[in-house]
């Protein structure tokens, strides 16, 4: 079992959730220190240190689902090119852990003044 805390088009209900479904052996809310930012149909988040939280959903996935999501994400793995970083992260509360994918650049994008990308899209697409 994996751990990994999905905050945009993965989340249940999102256009993209189809690609961790299948794999998904639970799923949690939870929130990790960080910012989003606008890059067209989903978010990109960069981390902060606990200045800015970022709700999502902690998902726990087999070891196909977290293939299924490196693929989705453009990660192919530590030092090579990637449209996300894979990197761990822990829950603001402190009492989980997992993966993320972050952006490590972040330079022309728009800060999402939501903590919640559901929200924002939500209100984007009105």
């Amino acid at each position: 079992m994996i751990s990994v805390f999905v905050y945009g088009t993965l989340l249940a209900g999102e256009s993209n959730h189809h690609v961790a479904a299948p794999f998904l052996i639970s799923v949690q809310p939870g929130s990790i220190f960080g910012r989003l930012y606008d890059v067209g149909p989903y978010p990109a988040l960069t981390l902060t240190e606990g200045d800015h939280k970022v709700i999502g959903e902690w998902f726990e996935v087999t070891e196909e689902g977290l293939q299924a999501m490196d693929i989705l994400e453009g990660y192919n793995g530590p030092g090579a090119s990637n449209e996300y970083e894979r990197v761990w992260v822990s829950d603001v509360n402190g009492l989980r852990e997992g993966w993320a994918y972050i952006w490590e650049t972040i330079s022309g994008l728009k800060e999402i003044n939501s903590s919640s990308w559901r929200a924002y899209s939500a209100q984007k697409n009105k």
